[in-house]
């Protein structure tokens, strides 16, 4: 959701993450402040977060490297309370 009043994940929608950043769609803004988000929201660093697919699709696919898929998972789970 590029364009929000704030940035932030916010639930799980269709099965994916909901983030919105306040960055606008433009020349990968958004992407880059969405990666930021995803980032600190997961707590791992930029450089492990890759955008595979949809980079100008409201739906976006992300590679993140260094981190088991349990443990995200279990990170995801926190963060979504």
């Amino acid at each position: 959701m590029p364009g929000a009043k704030s940035s932030g994940v916010r639930g799980v929608q269709d099965g994916a993450l909901k983030v919105s950043v306040t960055q606008i769609a433009e020349k990968g803004k958004a992407n880059k402040a969405l990666r930021d988000v995803l980032s600190a929201a997961l707590a791992v660093r930029k450089s492990q977060i890759e955008l595979l697919h949809g980079p100008t699709s409201g739906n976006k696919q992300f590679l993140i490297r260094e981190i088991g898929l349990d443990e995200l998972r279990a990170r995801i789970e926190r963060l979504l309370g």
